[in-house]
């Protein structure tokens, strides 16, 4: 069935077939919408869950963590400051394996306060160890929640996963979906089975203390089994499109989608749903006979290193657009592709662009000027460019102040 609905409720509707056993969350704006919807499920009986209210975003990780070490399946939602005061619990389910899924608006962090949507709260928690999915639009914001517990509660990766929308572009916008048949999730995700529990008849211990000689081995496998969430990743994407029949880069692994890449000469690289605006300046590209594509990674964690050298090596310049910045040198999706790309053995020039912290507009003219930009590179190798700050903040900064501030 298709529906009308806004991203929040779309999600909420995605985490309600998945039929969680325990809900906990403590509102922060854009994502308080999710979880309100979901209390009036519980509260209605359309969803039989334990919705536990809590008094920050730590304890509402922290009775996720619990309800997850007894063998339950949980959900959270959360962003922004939200995220950073649950970044030291979710370090610790990763560390424990514990398969928490979580759904982040993606909101700036503080200071300044703002509101709006941006990438930096979920790219700072890039080492955590939680596997990490990005949406282009509401029903892939749908989809991912369905695949995020697939993934994470497989007994290879037993790992915490967000899904990843864009607060108030998407978590607020209204956009047509397809709702889910019972009879397709069941077969799609099966019931949670946990490797262990807590249990009082079978005593574990879990988190505890480890000594040094011990505590590398431990990360070692939370990344082996982030290594391990690549392949399925893989075969949930396979499964969904048989199933539901949505297909996300089933070319790539499921990992990363490509738009009109395949000869590109210049390509755009972007995350989540400002890659619907650059398809149109790919088409305006196009139909002036320019070869410009664009390749959208749809996991950030594990970075997806052989699918983005595959998909990138044919073109002559990468432009990378994206919503967060690691201050003192370029945005986080640049630096892993430049790494990507050098494991890979591909040398192709690499610009990489700022563009819409807090909400900030990317219109269609700072793409087109992006896309100028980047062509000036063609020809170029890439230690011919070099790295100046300013640069890459640039066409999309404004001058907002009348003197430079020290």
């Amino acid at each position: 069935m298709a529906e009308m609905l806004t991203g929040y409720d779309a999600v909420a509707e995605a985490v309600k077939v998945c039929d969680p056993d325990v809900i906990s969350a403590y509102p922060i704006t854009p994502q308080t919408d999710i979880v309100e919807r979901l209390s009036e499920m519980v509260a209605d009986g359309e969803l039989r869950s334990e919705f536990i209210k809590v008094d920050s975003e730590f304890n509402a990780a922290s009775t996720c963590i619990g309800a997850s070490a007894a063998g339950a399946r949980v959900f959270s939602a959360t962003c922004s400051q939200g995220l950073k005061l649950m970044s030291e619990v979710m370090f610790s389910a990763s560390g424990m394996r514990l398969p928490l899924v979580l759904a982040v608006a993606n909101r700036s962090l503080s200071a300044p306060l703002s509101i709006w949507g941006d990438h930096t709260d979920t790219f700072a928690e890039r080492d955590g160890g939680m596997i990490q999915f990005y949406a282009e639009d509401v029903q892939e914001a749908m989809d991912n929640v369905l695949m995020a517990y697939k993934v994470a509660e497989d007994q290879k990766v037993s790992l915490p996963a967000l899904s990843c929308l864009d607060g108030f572009i998407l978590t607020h916008v209204q956009e047509p979906v397809e709702l889910y048949d019972e009879e397709k999730v069941e077969r799609f995700l099966p019931d949670r089975v946990p490797n262990y529990t807590l249990d009082p008849s079978d005593p574990v211990t879990m988190g505890a203390y480890a000594r040094p000689e011990h505590w590398t081995e431990t990360r070692y496998m939370v990344h082996k089994a982030q290594m391990k969430a690549k392949d399925k990743i893989s075969d949930a994407v396979e499964d969904f499109a048989d199933i539901f029949g949505r297909e996300y880069g089933l070319e790539n692994d499921g990992l990363v989608e490509t738009y009109r890449a395949e000869d590109a000469e210049i390509i755009l690289m972007a995350l989540g749903s400002v890659c619907g605006t650059i398809r149109y300046i790919v088409d305006e590209y196009r139909e002036k006979g320019e070869k410009v594509g664009l390749v959208r990674p749809r996991i950030y964690r594990p970075f997806p290193v052989r699918e983005l050298g595959e998909v990138l090596k044919g073109a002559e310049a990468v432009a990378v657009l994206e919503k967060d910045v690691s201050i003192g040198y370029q945005g986080g999706l640049a630096i892993d592709t430049k790494s990507a790309l050098y494991s890979t053995n591909v040398r192709i020039p690499i610009l990489d662009f700022i563009v819409g912290l807090a909400g900030r507009d990317v219109t269609r003219d700072n793409i087109r000027k992006i896309v100028e930009k980047t062509k000036t590179l063609k020809g170029k190798e890439p230690d011919e460019i070099g790295f100046e700050g300013e640069e890459h903040w640039e066409p999309l900064r404004t001058e907002i102040l009348s003197e430079e501030v020290d």
